[in-house]
């Protein structure tokens, strides 16, 4: 996911069980498996010229199975679950605001309120590798653990991870790496 718009600090956030924890880890999850189910029929594979700038990145397994769709005059909507999370104690300024997102990955169909760039293609690319890497319970639970421990969205190792390598792709378009490899490495040291 990136966001269009990044608050100054992070707000305070409630303390929670370790069960109430696990509870939105299996929200968030079936959010995901949801919004893919949505999406992806009306998602579309990368185009050309997409795939030729991204080879150098990704694999093509992860090209070809990708799938994209940019709304037109329709946003994704925050989760319903989000009112029982504002009942828990979190300030709903405080979670991150899917309308504001430019775009959203749900495993392998990234959802854009904007057309792609090749920088943000890139990001939603590099969610898709982690979803890969760790499978959707995984991501997701790694997601909302970032997220609490970190107290905001930009905080969030898997996000902090493709901002990093967004930025490296953007500043040598050029220069090939691979973002497997990258996630990989984080994985393995335990950065996520």
């Amino acid at each position: 996911m990136i966001t269009t718009e990044r608050p100054e600090a992070p707000l305070p956030l409630p303390k929670l069980s370790e069960s109430e924890i696990e509870w939105i880890i299996e929200q968030v999850r079936d959010y995901i498996e949801r919004q893919r189910q949505v999406f992806r029929p009306g998602a579309s594979p990368l185009h050309a010229k997409q795939m030729a700038t991204m080879q150098p990145f990704f694999p093509t397994s992860t090209l070809h199975s990708a799938r994209v769709v940019v709304l037109i005059e329709e946003r994704v909507g925050n989760p319903p679950f989000y009112a029982r999370l504002v009942q828990m104690g979190f300030d709903l300024t405080a979670l991150p605001n899917f309308s504001l997102m430019a775009a959203i990955t749900f495993v392998d169909t990234v959802v854009s309120h904007e057309p792609f760039t090749d920088r943000l293609l890139f990001h939603e690319l590099v969610h898709v590798v982690q979803y890969q890497r760790l499978g959707t319970a995984e991501f997701a639970a790694k997601y909302v653990k970032g997220f609490l421990s970190g107290g905001s969205y930009q905080a969030i190792p898997l996000e902090v991870n493709a901002y990093e390598l967004d930025a490296r792709f953007a500043a040598a378009p050029g220069k090939g790496f691979s973002v497997v490899s990258e996630v990989q490495a984080r994985i393995d040291n335990r950065r996520f």
